[in-house]
C-alpha cells in the first residue's frame, strides 16, 4: 500500500519543479535586470508552484474554495507588482503575470496527482515562453494572405466539419456530406503543409527539396512552372526536369497518405506500388541532378498558390460529389471497365478527388479492393503522362525528353509492382 506522505511529497515535488522549469525561462529573460526589480524570478516562480501543489493538498475533495481564493490573491500581489514595474519600465507585458497564474494552476494539478498532464503542460508553457524571437519572427514573415489561409483551414475543420451531417443522400446513396467534406480537409491540409515547405525550403535548399514539398501542394504546378524556365545547356534541363521528376514521384505517397487516412485497406494493396514507383523517380531524379552538379538556378521556387480557400474547397467538394455519382453511375451502368474510363478522365484534371471516390466505393462494397486499386493507379498514370506533355509544349524536347525517361520509369515500376503482387 503506498505510503500517504510519500505521495503527497512526490506531488509537491513535481509542484515545484513545474515552478522552477518556467521560473528559468522568466528568470533566464530577465537576467539582467538588477535584483529586486523583477515582477517575479526564479525563485518566485518555483514558490508559486509549490503554493499551487500545497493549495490542492490541503483542499482535497472541496478544492474549488480554497483554489480560487489562493488565486485571487496571488492575481492581487501580481497585479500590485506589474503596478511597481510599470512604474519604472516603459515597455513591459502581462506575459509574466500570466505564466505566474498558469504556474499556480499546475502546481495545483500536480498537487491533485495528475502529473502527467500538469508536467507536459508545464513544458509547452516553457517552450511557448522561450521561443518568443522565433515566434515573433513567424508573425513577421507570414503576410495576411497566409494568416487567412490558417484560418480557413481551421474554419473547415474545426467549425464546419462537426456540423455536416453524416448520412447517406442521392443517388445510389452515393453522397454522404461529411465524408466528403472530410476529404476536403484532408487534401486542404495536405496541400497547406506543401505550401508552407515549399515556401520555407524551396528557395534556398535546391531543385529536389522544392520539387519535394512543391509536389505535396501540386505536382501539375512543379512541372508548370519548371517547363517555363529558359534553358541554355544540358545541366539547365537536367536540373528542372529533376524538379519535375521529383515532385511527380512525390504525387505517389501523397495517395497513399489520403487512402491511409480514409481506406486503410486500400492503402495496404497499394502501398508497394505506390512507393516503388515514388523511389524509382526519387533515384532518376538524383541521378539528374547529380549530372548538374554545381550548376545553380538562381531562386528556384514554385510561387504555389495559396492553399487555402473557401471557394475552391467547395469547388473541390463538388468535384468530389459528382465524381462519386458518376463513379457509381458508370459501374452501375457499365462495370468495371466504366469505371476505369472516368479514371482515366478525372485523372488529367485530379488524382485526389477519384481516390477519395474509389475508396468511398470500397467502404461501402460496391466494388472489389483489386478494381478500387486499379482505378485509382489509372489515374494516377493519366496524371503522371500530362506532366510529360506539360514540358513538351511549354519548354521543348531537351527538357522533355528527361522527364520522359524519369516519368516512364514510374509508370513501368507501377505496372510491374503491381502485377507482381
Amino acid at each position: 500500500m503506498p505510503n500517504p506522505e510519500l505521495t503527497r511529497l512526490e506531488h509537491l515535488g513535481v509542484a515545484l519543479a513545474i515552478g522552477l522549469l518556467i521560473g528559468m525561462e522568466r528568470g533566464w529573460e530577465r537576467r539582467d535586470r538588477p535584483e529586486g526589480s523583477r515582477m517575479a524570478g526564479f525563485r518566485t516562480f518555483g514558490l508559486i508552484g509549490l503554493l499551487g501543489g500545497l493549495t490542492a493538498i490541503l483542499g482535497g475533495d472541496s478544492l474549488a474554495f480554497p483554489l480560487g481564493a489562493v488565486a485571487v490573491v496571488l492575481g492581487i500581489a501580481l497585479v500590485v507588482g506589474y503596478w511597481r514595474e510599470s512604474s519604472t519600465e516603459a515597455n513591459i507585458s502581462l506575459t509574466t503575470a500570466i505564466a505566474a497564474l498558469l504556474t499556480f494552476g499546475l502546481g495545483a494539478l500536480a498537487g491533485s496527482g495528475d502529473l502527467a498532464t500538469a508536467s507536459a503542460s508545464a513544458v509547452i508553457v516553457a517552450i511557448l515562453l522561450g521561443f518568443k524571437t522565433e515566434l515573433h519572427e513567424l508573425l513577421r514573415r507570414i503576410d495576411r494572405e497566409e494568416l487567412l489561409a490558417t484560418l480557413r483551414l481551421l474554419l473547415i475543420a474545426v467549425v464546419l466539419l462537426p456540423v455536416v451531417p453524416n448520412r447517406e443522400y442521392g443517388p445510389w446513396n452515393a453522397l454522404n456530406p461529411y465524408r466528403i467534406w472530410w476529404m476536403v480537409v484532408l487534401v486542404a491540409g495536405i496541400s497547406y503543409v506543401g505550401y508552407f515547405a515549399t515556401r520555407i525550403f524551396g528557395a534556398q535548399r535546391g531543385v529536389l527539396l522544392t520539387g519535394l514539398f512543391g509536389g505535396l501542394a501540386s505536382s501539375t504546378a512543379v512541372a508548370l512552372e519548371f517547363s517555363r524556365r529558359e534553358q541554355h545547356g544540358p545541366a539547365e534541363a537536367d536540373l528542372l526536369s529533376a524538379g519535375i521528376v521529383t515532385a511527380s514521384a512525390v504525387m505517389f505517397p501523397r495517395i497513399w497518405l489520403v487512402l491511409f487516412s480514409v481506406q486503410s485497406q486500400l492503402a495496404s494493396i497499394l502501398v508497394l506500388t505506390l512507393f516503388s514507383a515514388a523511389t524509382t523517380g526519387i533515384v532518376i531524379a538524383a541521378a539528374l541532378a547529380r549530372r548538374a552538379r554545381g550548376y545553380q538556378i538562381q531562386a528556384l521556387e514554385v510561387k504555389a498558390e495559396n492553399p487555402i480557400d473557401l471557394k475552391m474547397a467547395l469547388r473541390f467538394g463538388a468535384a468530389i460529389g459528382v465524381i462519386m455519382v458518376l463513379s457509381r453511375a458508370a459501374n452501375a451502368w457499365l462495370g468495371n471497365a466504366g469505371l476505369w474510363s472516368l479514371a482515366a478522365l478525372a485523372g488529367l484534371v485530379d488524382v485526389d478527388a477519384l481516390t477519395l471516390t474509389a475508396a468511398s466505393m470500397l467502404a461501402a462494397q460496391q466494388i472489389a479492393p483489386d478494381v478500387a486499386a486499379i482505378a485509382v493507379l489509372i489515374a494516377a498514370s493519366v496524371n503522371t503522362i500530362s506532366k510529360i506533355i506539360i514540358p513538351a509544349v511549354l519548354s521543348g524536347t531537351a527538357l522533355a525528353l528527361r522527364v520522359a525517361i524519369g516519368l516512364t520509369a514510374m509508370l513501368l515500376a507501377v505496372a510491374v509492382v503491381h502485377w507482381a503482387v
